[in-house]
Parts: structure tokens; C-alpha cells; sequence
């Protein structure tokens, strides 16, 4: 049998030296990275997303934004992920008129509408013109046997939050408001509404329940529909049939970019506002969603629980659009993409209890 064959001592040296080389370069270059996290004390800003520009970069939220100090709040920048900030605990609360959003979009979905289609027309029934008297409610004018079509039955119940206009809107497409509310209860399961129980058309029922994080959920999906997108951006309008004009309860829309959503307000829901608005960077297309849940005090009026969700809003509406100034990223607060900021009690106010 053959002798092993010797490896010459030269060649054993150089490999010798080319181990020790890489060794050194490892060595120094993670001693290069330690200075850096000494020196700055935070790790950095994480890359862009892909695609991004630093138009579309400038135009992410910031890592704080000034949240109500009650209730919930959320907000994202639509169609971007990981930009979602959360406020307070996302248990379900009453939202009020908010409900009229899904209200409108089932309907759409299952009676689309395109461009300046009106729908077919829709007979005001007794049960509407009744409705329209009640005092403990928002309602709009309609008479007993008026005929008006499916778009504006849409504008009389977002723009000035008409609740009989919802409830004739349920009972047309699905005949009776109880299967229309599992047709809205089926499309928010479908959207991974897990935290929302809807169990009218208005949301005067207090029971109808939902989270700020749901609420977003509904908001980017109900935008993409052209005619809801136009109809919640309508500052006012005229409805031929309906005495004087209509004005949109959505004070926001005159601030600039704002182009929607919905209000609501009751006892039981506070002050409730679900917003949408184009971003400050110029992109027609890049649309910053928000809501706040349950604002105002316990003993607050209705206008005040309403005007502090419009204040709040404001708020956040002016931060979110502000061009970003690069911030250290947070401490972590319990996973996944959203920041949790504890709510503060508030003051009280004396009660009044007409809802809307």
C-alpha cells in the first residue's frame, strides 16, 4: 500500500495565514457594528418598502401621534403594511352612526352602482315616513309613497345621517332589516371584522358593537367603492322631493385633503368619527384612514361628545399628514404592527340624550 503523501510545510503555512486574515476581518467587522449601536444608542430606521420613493417614504406615520385622551383610536396609511398605529384597548364598543358605512357598502355590493348611475327607484314606505318624525334620533324628511332613487336613499343616509333612510335602505334589498343585518354581520366576517357585531342598519341600537382596528378594516375596503367615495366626500347637496339642503354631519371635510367618512354620536357611543385623508406628499392616490371611538366624557352634552371626536381627529389628521421627521422606533408594546398608548381619564359634563 502506498504511503500517505506529505503536505509540504509551505503550502500548510499559507493556508495558516489565510484562516488567520478571515479570522481578523470578522473580528473587526463586528467590532465596527458594536461602536455604531454604542454610538447612536438605537438601532436604525428600517429600510423603505419596496418600490417606495423618498416621496412615498416621506409620506409614512410617525412613530407618535397625539391620541385622544380617551377612548380608541387607529390609524394607517391604506394599502401599506406595517403602518398601522393603535390607541387605547380595542374592546367593541357602540358606534353609532359609523354603522352606516357597512350599511352602504352592502348595498352597493349587492346593487353596484358606476359612474353617475342613480339605481332604480325606491318607494318610501309607512314604516320611513314614521320614522322621519321621531325626536330622538337623526332622521330626514321623506313622505309615505315618494319615490327616490337607490344613490339618493345613499346620500340621505351618509351625508346628513339619515337612520330611516338606512333602515328603508335595509329593508329594499333584503326585505326585512333583520336579514339585511346578517348580510352586514357576513361581510364584516368576510373582511376579518372578528370584534364587530352589527344588529341594525343605523347604529342606534347600542348594541351594534365594533373596535377602532375593525373600523379601519371597513374603511379601506368601503373607499374603494367610487360611488361611497364620492357620496361621503359631498360637502352638501339637494335631493329633489326632500324641503331645503342637505349638509354633510362631517364638520373635517373643509380641512384640507379630508374626504370623508362618517360620523357618529349617542349616549352609549360618545363621539365617533371614521376619516379618510389624502396624503400631504402630493400622491392623489395615497389615502391616510382613521377613526376615534368613544370620545367625550360620561357626562358630556351630544355636541360635545361630537366635537371632541372632530378635535381629535383634527389632531391626528394634522400629525399623520406632516412630512415624517425620522424618530427612534418606540419600545415594543406587545407585538405585531400597532403602538398602544393607554387612554387618561377625562373630565365630566352634564348629559343629554338625543342620538344620531
Amino acid at each position: 500500500m502506498d504511503e500517505p503523501r506529505a503536505v509540504p510545510s509551505r503550502s500548510r503555512d499559507r493556508r495558516y495565514a489565510a484562516v488567520a486574515l478571515l479570522l481578523c476581518l470578522i473580528v473587526s467587522a463586528v467590532l465596527v457594528a458594536a461602536s455604531r449601536l454604542v454610538r447612536t444608542g438605537a438601532q436604525e430606521e428600517p429600510p423603505p418598502l419596496s418600490g417606495s420613493t423618498p416621496a412615498s417614504a416621506a409620506a409614512a406615520l410617525p412613530w407618535t401621534l397625539p391620541w385622544p385622551s380617551t377612548g380608541q383610536a387607529a390609524v394607517e396609511i391604506a394599502g401599506r403594511a406595517g403602518s398601522l398605529r393603535v390607541h387605547g384597548e380595542q374592546r367593541p364598543v357602540p358606534i353609532a352612526s359609523v354603522t352606516k358605512v357597512m350599511t352602504a357598502l352592502v348595498v352597493l355590493r349587492h346593487h353596484p352602482l358606476g359612474g353617475n348611475d342613480t339605481g332604480p327607484p325606491i318607494r318610501v314606505d309607512r314604516q320611513a315616513a314614521i320614522e322621519a318624525g321621531n325626536r330622538d334620533e337623526s332622521t330626514v324628511p321623506v313622505t309615505e309613497g315618494q319615490i327616490l332613487t337607490e344613490r339618493q336613499l345613499l346620500e340621505l343616509m351618509l351625508i346628513p345621517s339619515g337612520n330611516n333612510a338606512a333602515r328603508l335602505l335595509a329593508r329594499w334589498d333584503a326585505g326585512s332589516e333583520q336579514a339585511f343585518v346578517r348580510e352586514m354581520n357576513a361581510a364584516a366576517a368576510r373582511l376579518g371584522m372578528t370584534n364587530t357585531t352589527y344588529t341594525g342598519a343605523s347604529g342606534y341600537e347600542p348594541t351594534t358593537v365594533s373596535t377602532a382596528v375593525d373600523q379601519l378594516k371597513l374603511a379601506g375596503q368601503a373607499m374603494k367603492n367610487p360611488v361611497l367615495r364620492d357620496i361621503v366626500a359631498t360637502v352638501r347637496t339637494t335631493v329633489p322631493g326632500v324641503p331645503g339642503e342637505i349638509v354633510n354631519s362631517n364638520k373635517l371635510l373643509g380641512l384640507p385633503g379630508v374626504v370623508g367618512i362618517k360620523t357618529g354620536t349617542s349616549t352609549p357611543a360618545g363621539g365617533a368619527l371614521l376619516w379618510a385623508v389624502r396624503s400631504a406628499s402630493g400622491a392623489r392616490d395615497r389615502l391616510i384612514l382613521g377613526v376615534v371611538l368613544g370620545q367625550g366624557d360620561p357626562g358630556d352634552t351630544l355636541e360635545e361628545k361630537k366635537e371632541a371626536a372632530f378635535a381629535a381627529s383634527r389632531e391626528l389628521i394634522a400629525a399623520a399628514r406632516r412630512p415624517r421627521v425620522p424618530l427612534e422606533r418606540p419600545p415594543a408594546t406587545g407585538g405585531g404592527d400597532a403602538t398602544v398608548t393607554p387612554g387618561i381619564p377625562g373630565r365630566r359634563r352634564s348629559a343629554r340624550h338625543r342620538r344620531q
